[in-house]
């Protein structure tokens, strides 16, 4: 056998089952039971340092409208 057959052999067996048990763990990593508060975190972190701006009152909304 030359070196392509074997290395094609290989990945269509072996690499395949390396990669989907690799994806499997991903997966369970990403959804196991204590990940819950760390994602959150992530996920509101771009927001940590925003500030809200005060709310205009509606005759000056109104106005700006208009012009």
């Amino acid at each position: 056998m030359d070196r392509y057959s074997i290395l094609r052999q290989l990945a269509d067996s072996w690499v395949l089952l390396v990669l989907t048990l690799f994806f499997l763990g991903v997966v369970l990593f990403a959804f196991r039971p204590g990940s819950r508060r760390v994602q959150r975190d992530a996920a509101e972190s771009i927001f940590r340092n925003e500030t809200k701006p005060a709310p205009e009152p509606v005759a000056d909304a109104a106005r700006k409208e208009v012009n």
